[in-house]
């Protein structure tokens, strides 16, 4: 039941095919256009949001602007197929950021001198290009890699685009911040814009691959079909609700992080604190899988490295004092990026090859729901009491694991493989 997994693993076939210098630059160039365009997509709904309220306008309009950047994420798998359509993927993905970078300029040059209404649809015309600038630019990495690579090479690799969006999501935000105070809101999301804009052409340098649909553009699976395909395939269906779940429980760390200085005797200022810690705990675990990449079937890797984000809620739920909670905070976005890491490599592994770029984008889309999902659940609960958003998620990743777990081991005969 597992042939076609074997089959496609290098370690199956013996391969030792490391990337040559091509290969090396290929990657090289894709470390920076990915982190230009993370980068340009992690810290533009700060930019935003610090364009209203600077203005004088209000948190509502703030928040509303805001989430017209986020929320088309959500669309990722209706504008991915394109990139299992096309002949050449980086035309796509290029184009995806250069359309981002001028709709993200448009639409904070027109706000306050037009109505907001537009300003908003400029900004979700940037948002729904921003599954391109995530999940699409991951679903090229296999092509940079090589089609048979060794082990250790491919996961390296993986490493490095896990480091690419820990970059986009701490240093988004913090040049961001730092040009509003230096400039104005509005120059810190033009350098995003630009960053964005210069990513397209570094995506159009990264190495051409052969479309897999070798011409037949009817063999490419629709949205719909491709999520009936992860869900009635073992591993991918595995991926998406541990992705789900933990996406949804380390989504209370920010919000928990606030309430919890009150518990712990420290100053509200101090939780920022907290969650710069979490991400600087996120880059330290990327730039670990990048020195020691990860081994081992990804199915099972995702079981014990949920398990360690498990772990880390645990050690933050539990923690007595502030500089042990800083730790705690610190330790889970390490594991974070070792479990994100493990789902980067199923994805490559396990999503056929007519559906790759779909199959990727589906996931961060659903992942991204996830979070917003679990932002909101932990909102409501901090009300209760403060460590129950965290109780929630682990309890919520420990079922998903135990779940797993019992697919994997009783369910594999009446498994379905791509």
């Amino acid at each position: 039941m597992r042939q076609q997994h074997t089959a496609s693993t290098p370690r199956a076939r013996g391969v030792d095919l490391s990337p040559g210098r091509e290969g090396g630059n290929g990657l090289a160039r894709y470390v920076v256009a990915a982190a230009l365009a993370r980068t340009a997509d992690g810290g533009a709904v700060v930019a935003v949001v610090l364009l209203v309220t600077s203005s004088g306008g209000s948190g509502t309009l703030a928040g509303v602007l805001g989430a017209c950047i986020t929320a088309p994420h959500l669309l990722g798998p209706f504008v991915a197929r394109p990139l299992d359509l096309t002949r050449d993927g980086r035309k796509v993905i290029a184009a995806a950021c250069l359309l981002y970078a001028t709709a993200l300029t448009a639409g904070v040059l027109t706000y306050g001198h037009a109505p907001a209404v537009l300003t908003g649809l400029l900004l979700a015309g940037a948002g729904t290009c921003g599954p391109l600038l995530t999940g699409g630019i991951s679903s090229r990495l296999p092509a940079i890699v090589g089609p048979r690579p060794r082990l250790r090479t491919q996961r390296r690799a993986q490493g490095w685009d896990v480091a690419t969006y820990g970059i986009g999501g701490t240093v988004g935000p913090s040049l961001v911040a730092a040009l509003s105070g230096w400039v104005s809101p509005t120059a810190a999301a033009l350098a995003l814009a630009v960053g964005a804009a210069t990513a397209a052409g570094g995506v159009l340098l990264l190495p051409f691959t052969a479309p897999s649909h070798g011409g037949d553009r009817s063999a490419i699976l629709r949205p719909g079909a491709t999520l009936a395909l992860m869900a009635r395939t073992g591993p991918l269906r595995r991926t998406v609700y541990l992705t789900m779940t933990v996406a949804l429980s380390v989504a209370a760390l920010p919000i928990t992080a606030v309430h919890m200085t009150k518990i712990l005797g420290v100053e509200p200022a101090t939780a920022a604190v907290l969650t710069a810690a979490y991400g600087l705990g996120n880059l330290t675990g990327s730039i670990a899988v990048m020195v020691f990449p990860l081994t081992g079937d990804p199915d099972r890797l995702m079981h014990r490295l949920a398990l360690g984000v498990v772990a880390g809620l645990l050690t933050v739920t539990a923690s007595p004092a502030f500089t042990v909670t800083v730790a705690a905070y610190a330790l889970t976005g390490i594991l974070n990026s070792f479990f994100f890491a493990s789902t980067l490599a199923a994805r490559t592994e396990y999503a056929p090859s007519g559906a790759r770029g779909q199959v990727f984008i589906w996931v961060a889309a659903l992942k991204i729901t996830s979070g917003s999902a679990g932002t909101a659940l932990a909102g409501s609960l901090t009300g209760v009491t403060v460590q129950l958003p965290l109780v929630v998620g682990l309890l919520a990743v420990s079922a998903a694991v135990v779940a797993a777990t019992v697919e994997t081991r009783f369910g594999r005969a009446g498994e379905k493989h791509p």
